[in-house]
């Protein structure tokens, strides 16, 4: 399974996109043993619109042309539901086991994601009811997933 995340704005060049490229570094090499070929971001460009609603849905036109045909789909969303970590690594592994090929993790630009209803998330995701940096939302991202990848192999990086 390839897991993709899909995001408004560049981290490169920032503290924060490193610690997101050695994420999903570490996340590929121990993934690819696990059956999850590859852990990406993509970055789209952050709309110059100046209402904030055309901005979220033109930057959701953006991320949308990112989706592979048939990939599950999670939006990262503040007002979304927060999962433990070994609740998001059996998540991931059931994916993997029902034959999933894509997963899709979505995170909007500084004024929300919309998509317009042309892409239905299978959920929405939230760490925690704080509003995040969108920054720091990938770096905690990349982090569970890699976390998710060690629980799923039985190694010790996850303590809980």
């Amino acid at each position: 399974m390839h897991i993709r995340i899909l995001a408004v704005g560049s981290g490169r060049g920032t503290h924060e996109g490193a610690l997101c490229e050695a994420f999903c570094s570490r996340a590929s090499a121990t993934g690819k043993r696990l059956g999850f070929q590859t852990v990406t971001i993509e970055e789209v460009a952050v709309s110059k619109r100046r209402e904030a609603k055309e901005r979220a849905a033109e930057e959701g036109e953006r991320l949308v042309a990112h989706v592979p045909e048939q990939a599950h789909v999670i939006f990262l969303d503040a007002k979304g539901k927060g999962m433990t970590s070994e609740a998001f690594a059996e998540m991931l592994g059931a994916m993997r086991d029902a034959g999933a090929r894509d997963l899709a993790l979505l995170i909007g630009g500084p004024d929300g994601l919309d998509t317009g209803g042309r892409i239905k998330p299978g959920r929405s995701l939230a760490f925690g009811p704080q509003i995040w940096p969108h920054l720091l939302v990938r770096v905690m991202l990349t982090e569970q997933i890699y976390r998710a990848m060690t629980i799923l192999a039985g190694h010790p990086y996850h303590r809980a």
